[in-house]
């Protein structure tokens, strides 16, 4: 006797995999943005937008769409404070900002871009969207201005949190470069 097999069954699978998937990397990187998720789950473009529409519309998944060209995704364990802040510190160089004010309290320009390495006007860049985030605040002098963190526990708090989904996101990066060496 020869066994049948279903043929929506096996496309179910894959549909319920591809699902679990994307789940598992929102879960540990949250805050992921669209073509990191594509990269990192191997999908094709179609396949990711069908599979992340299905998972919003089923409130699996946290959408926070910013400005009509930024989303990022999130787990829905996350409060609205924390995917807050990690879209906000998601980039390397925005968290490199943010750690060193905390570090130090208050810091003046000058510092921050010796600190970073970068040009001042992509030091600039960052500072204005950590202070239209609301994570900085600034403080005007005659000449100069001080920089420091609006909610100083609350940000070491989800820094520490979500330290190793930023660890894995670096550590994926040089793993991408040296394979593609």
């Amino acid at each position: 006797m020869e066994l049948q097999t279903d043929p929506t069954h096996s496309y179910t699978d894959s549909r319920n995999r591809s699902k679990a998937l994307i789940l598992k990397q929102i879960d540990s990187s949250p805050g992921i943005r669209y073509r990191e998720l594509l990269r990192l789950t191997g999908l094709t473009n179609g396949g990711l937008e069908y599979h992340l529409k299905i998972l919003e519309k089923s409130h699996k998944v946290k959408v926070d769409r910013h400005d009509g060209r930024r989303t990022r995704y999130y787990p829905l364990n996350i409060s609205a404070d924390e995917s807050h802040i990690l879209g906000c510190v998601r980039n390397n160089v925005s968290r490199q900002i943010v750690s060193f004010i905390l570090e130090h309290d208050l810091c003046t320009f000058g510092e921050i871009v010796e600190h970073i390495g970068k040009a001042p006007s992509t030091s600039s860049w960052h500072l204005k969207r950590l202070s239209d985030g609301g994570i900085i605040s600034i403080t005007y002098g005659q000449e100069y201005q001080l920089y420091s963190i609006v909610n100083n526990n609350l940000m070491k708090a989800v820094l520490s949190k979500y330290e190793e989904s930023f660890r894995d996101k670096i550590s994926n990066g040089y793993y991408q470069m040296f394979a593609e060496l």
